[in-house]
């Protein structure tokens, strides 16, 4: 039988304690997003379609960034028991400088239209969270006030290949005598891919306004009222401006880009040179025989060539290949801290996230951003203790299996030593 008893008026008043309301709207809307796929909710709740929809989609049929995502989702990891790790050290090396986290903030471009404070918030976060930040030719803030916003921090430079050369070499000077200590040379963006939610949208730089548009900006006032209020969205390193980001692309791109260029590029500039955009081992062999620092395995976040190999199944083969003569680093697909000690179980020396940042940045401007970075570094710290490591060094290939969907069908074994299906 239980007894049953008046309340005790001293026992209700303990449990009766009420948090204390917290004013700022922003700082609620942060603390409310525990993972990002939280921080992604916020973003498309705050920013205009057009906008979000840059950031959020990829090309054709979305369907290299779909597998990218799901390629982390089918890990099975496999923990130690009764290895205490109760202190966890995320710090790495990384181009001959320190990062406090496995992970960087990637380029991307057109920053300033997800949200006014654009590549100066990731820059500025970076800075604070001892992590390297990468500006994209196509950023919206200078070369010069990404190294004033991040003065002592890793700043890296992401370098196309345009059809007028010195435009390209021009901005590599610039970024070297800047302090950049890394150049990020993408090789997957010949032409731009058909990124059809664009299309549809009407979406071009500057924007445009159409009904559409204003219709969709009515429920989304603060983002038009910082757009308009702040200095005209243009490139910051380019004078190119008008048109649908494909056809800025092609008009800038060059499809005759060759290793004659890589050459070119290694005489200019002085310091670590990493090539973006690798899909597959022929490519890496080749690349780290001609002396490249590093390579990123990369799609370029399923925005180009669609049903394009997935980074993370390339992973293990590049880093067997060539793990061992240059630094491989992967991006595409990250959107927890699982995924991050995933790759850097199976050899990646580094990450890089994009989405995840510029989720943030719409969700919150420059706290976003912190927000985000925030998130993985506590998912990274909370996977490594469950899985028994103290340190990035401990973790190792027999931490995870990657759980395939796709398999080569028979008779395709060519493609696969070509690294064309893993």
């Amino acid at each position: 039988m239980v007894t049953r008893q008046l309340p005790n008026p001293v026992e209700l008043l303990e449990l009766m304690q009420f948090k204390k309301p917290d004013l700022n709207a922003k700082r609620r809307r942060l603390e409310s997003a525990l993972t990002i796929a939280d921080l992604r909710t916020i973003a498309k709740r705050r920013t205009p379609k057009a906008a979000f929809d840059y950031t959020d989609g990829s090309a054709e049929g979305e369907i290299s960034l779909t597998r990218a995502r799901q390629a982390f989702e089918d890990v099975e990891f496999h923990p130690d028991i009764l290895r205490p790790a109760e202190r966890v050290d995320m710090s790495c090396e990384i181009l001959g400088g320190p990062s406090a986290l496995p992970f960087g903030i990637a380029p991307t471009g057109f920053t300033r239209l997800m949200q006014t404070e654009g590549e100066t918030a990731g820059a500025g976060a970076a800075a604070a969270s001892g992590i390297p930040f990468t500006l994209s030719t196509l950023g919206t803030t200078t070369i010069e006030d990404v190294a004033s916003v991040n003065p002592d921090g890793r700043n890296w430079f992401q370098l196309y290949v345009m059809r007028e050369r010195e435009i390209s070499y021009g901005l590599a000077r610039r970024a070297a005598e800047a302090g950049f200590d890394t150049l990020m040379f993408t090789v997957d963006t010949p032409v731009a891919g058909a990124r059809l939610r664009d299309k549809r949208n009407g979406f071009s730089i500057p924007p445009q306004l159409t009904l559409g548009t204003i219709v969709n900006a009515i429920p989304r006032p603060w983002w038009w009222i910082d757009f308009l209020t702040t200095p005209k969205l243009e490139f910051a390193s380019l004078s190119t401006t008008g048109g649908t980001v494909g056809e800025l692309l092609n008009a800038a791109m060059d499809p005759t880009i060759s290793y004659e260029d890589l050459a070119v590029i290694r005489e200019i500039w002085p310091g670590k040179i990493v090539i973006k955009g690798v899909q597959n081992v022929p490519d890496a062999v080749k690349l780290v025989e001609l002396g490249v620092d590093g390579i990123v395995l990369s799609n370029h976040g399923g925005r180009q060539l669609d049903r394009a190999p997935i980074p993370f199944h390339l992973l293990p083969k590049v880093v067997r290949e060539v793990g061992r003569d240059a630094t491989i680093m992967i991006d595409t697909g990250i959107m927890n801290g699982a995924d991050i000690v995933a790759a850097v179980a199976l050899g990646a020396k580094f990450t890089l996230i994009g989405r995840a940042y510029l989720y943030g940045l719409m969700a919150g401007g420059r706290a976003g951003v912190d927000r985000t970075i925030a998130i993985l570094r506590t998912e990274i710290e909370r996977t490594m203790q469950l899985l028994g490591v103290s340190s990035l060094a401990e973790l190792e290939p027999r931490h995870v299996t990657q759980l395939q969907r796709l398999v080569p069908v028979a008779g395709a074994e060519a493609g696969v030593a070509s690294g064309a299906a893993l």
